[in-house]
């Protein structure tokens, strides 16, 4: 599915049509500044699991949580 780019200026002229658009095709709008992709407008779906179904399989398991943790543990200092 190809989604149509719009400047700035364009969707705010048509905001309404490319919502109406958007709603009946499914197809999403890109809105531009200065050539350069900045929003993305599309249907909005909802989730409908519940919060713990949405988390499960997040959460990656601590193996030892007092154990001492060096520098070279840190992901950020890598």
């Amino acid at each position: 599915m190809q989604s149509e780019e719009v400047s700035k200026s364009q969707f705010k002229a048509r905001a309404l049509e490319y919502f109406r658009q958007v709603e009946i095709s499914g197809e999403a709008v890109i809105v531009t500044d200065k050539g350069r992709p900045v929003i993305e407008v599309r249907r909005y779906k909802a989730d409908q699991r519940s919060p713990l179904e949405r988390l499960r399989g997040s959460v990656i398991e601590l193996g030892a949580p007092f154990e001492p943790v060096g520098e070279e543990n840190w992901e950020a200092l890598r």
